[in-house]
This record gives C-alpha cells, sequence and structure tokens, in this order.
C-alpha cells in the first residue's frame, strides 16, 4: 500500500471517528490535526507524505528530526512528541512548533528560560500519564491542573492543551475508559480559563487506537505505521 493509500484510508477513518462521537461532543469542532509521526522513516518517504497532503511531522527524538529538517524544503508544522529532557530544551524550542511532552515544572520553566533568549513563545502540551504506567512518562492526572496553573504564569510559554499514550491493547476498546476520561480532564483544564493559554489540542490516539480517540474527543492524532509501514530499523 502506497502512502498517499494509507494516508487517505486514516483520513476517511477519523471523518467517520467524528462523525460516531456521542451526544456530549456533539458541539466539539470536527476538525482533527493529523500529525505523521516519521521516526525511524527517511526523508524520501516524509517527501512523499508532504505531497500527498501531511502539513504536520511528529518525531520522537530531535536529533533525527534536525536532520530531517534541514532536507524537507516544504513549510510543514514541527511536533516533538518525545520525552524531552532539560539538557535537550534548546534544540527542541529551536526546532519545534509544538512540544507534546512537558510533564514537570522543571521542564516547563528551562523551556521558558531557553524560550526567552531565543525571542519565542513556545506552545506546549502537557503530557499526563492517565494509566499511571511506570514505564511511560507523563504527570499523574491529579496533578494536571496544578502544573498548568504554573505554565499560565511563563511569559514565554503558550499552554495549548493536553496528550496522552494509552497503554497497547490488543483490542482499541479497552483505550475508551481512558480516553473519556482523558477528555474529561482536558474540558477541566480548557474551564479554568487561565491567563496566557491557548487550550485547544488534546492530543490522544496513535495508529492501534486513534479511532477510538477521536471518538471519544480527540482533535489531534499521531499517525506512524498507519502512513508508513512498520518502522525501518
Amino acid at each position: 500500500m502506497s502512502i498517499q493509500t494509507n494516508l487517505t484510508q486514516v483520513i476517511e477513518n477519523i471523518h467517520n471517528a467524528v462523525h460516531k462521537r456521542s451526544k456530549t461532543l456533539i458541539n466539539e469542532s470536527k476538525y482533527v490535526k493529523l500529525v505523521a509521526v516519521t521516526k525511524n522513516h527517511d526523508v524520501a518517504a516524509i517527501q512523499e507524505a508532504v505531497a500527498a497532503g501531511v502539513l504536520a511531522i511528529g518525531e520522537n527524538r530531535i536529533q533525527e528530526a534536525a536532520k530531517k529538517a534541514q532536507i524537507i524544503q516544504k513549510q510543514v508544522e514541527w511536533h516533538l512528541i518525545g520525552h524531552l529532557q532539560t539538557n535537550k530544551v534548546r534544540q527542541a524550542v529551536q526546532l519545534f512548533d509544538l512540544i507534546h511532552s512537558v510533564d514537570s515544572k522543571k521542564v516547563a520553566l528551562e523551556i521558558d528560560r531557553i524560550a526567552g533568549t531565543l525571542g519565542k513563545r513556545q506552545d506546549i502540551l502537557i503530557q499526563v500519564n492517565m494509566a499511571d504506567e511506570d514505564t511511560k512518562f507523563g504527570i499523574a492526572s491529579k496533578d494536571t491542573l496544578t502544573l498548568a496553573k504554573c505554565i499560565s504564569n511563563l511569559e514565554h510559554v503558550r499552554l495549548c492543551g493536553a496528550m496522552t499514550i494509552a497503554p497497547f491493547y490488543d483490542n482499541a476498546e479497552q483505550a475508551r475508559p481512558l480516553f473519556r476520561n482523558m477528555y474529561q480532564l482536558f474540558m477541566e483544564l480548557k474551564d479554568m480559563n487561565l491567563a496566557n493559554t491557548k487550550i485547544e489540542w488534546l492530543s490522544m490516539g496513535m495508529t492501534n487506537d486513534y479511532i477510538v480517540g477521536v471518538e471519544e474527543g480527540a482533535n489531534l492524532v499521531r499517525i506512524g505505521t498507519g502512513i508508513f509501514g512498520q518502522r525501518q530499523y
């Protein structure tokens, strides 16, 4: 299957999932942003995806993204979806339009400091570990709103929403309760009406479970294998 064919199928699946949303989400925007995750895929594959209409690229590793960004000529958004360490913040702020993976006050403060030196206001999402998995990064759901209040006081950071990664289930339906709870947390975050924020993105769903994620209110999904096929190691 070609990248174009896969992309067409993913977009159709997203469209169908939006129309299956429950009545409680009926007033939500029908727009869902697709981030094509290019980890371990080469530049030629990315160029093919961009030519097919992809507008946003997601990368897990900063160095891999930096090399690809030098080659990709067409303008796209760059999203960091992998864990961010404080010693990598400068590179991340220089490169990425949206950082999905802020999970501590320490990282947020460092982003604010670096963005200030670069004359930039960095858009970020809070990564939430909704499943409380020891193997995953992310702040505990109970601490999310407190971190959001802290971030709202930063001059060079703009909080734009939240992200979560569900456990890998054999049946994506198992992720539905987690996604539903994440949507409720996102709405609580939105309802806080914090200064210096623009709460608009709920990043929720990957190749295995994005259809359920969209049905439960995600408006930003991160798809790699579903577009590019299996990763090239």
